[in-house]
């Protein structure tokens, strides 16, 4: 077996502001997807949403499962998940997150989401 190469891994730690990158459109969000392979948001990522902070109104291009890690995110229809929840949202959904105290996230996507939305309100209603 071959030792694994430099450029073969990336290892960052989510406790690690430095380790993320502000997500394009949005404030107070950021994430970290290290496969170089793939385009942003599709297949594994973590996101990261600040404290009042919430995610563009989006339709699902492919099933989105994620993790809430640390602490609660909540969807325009009043959904709240909170720590350790396990959520699998099908393709053509549509929703916006948004979080008052702040959440970590591990996201896996399965295709391209969508942006036709105009935001309304700080909650994207």
């Amino acid at each position: 077996m071959k030792p694994i190469q430099t450029q073969e891994r990336s290892v960052v730690n989510i406790r690690d502001e430095a380790a993320f990158t502000p997500y394009p459109g949005e404030t107070g969000t950021s994430f970290i997807q290290l496969n170089p392979q793939v385009k942003r948001d599709i297949g594994f990522y973590i996101y990261w949403v600040g404290p009042g902070s919430h995610s563009t109104p989006h339709r699902h291009g492919g099933a989105e499962e994620f993790l809430v890690v640390d602490g609660e995110l909540s969807d325009n229809d009043g959904t709240a998940y909170r720590t350790g929840d396990v959520v699998w949202l099908a393709p053509g959904t549509e929703h916006t997150s948004y979080t008052e105290k702040g959440c970590i996230v591990v996201v896996y996507s399965e295709a391209e989401d969508s942006t036709p939305f105009a935001r309304t309100d700080n909650h994207g209603n």
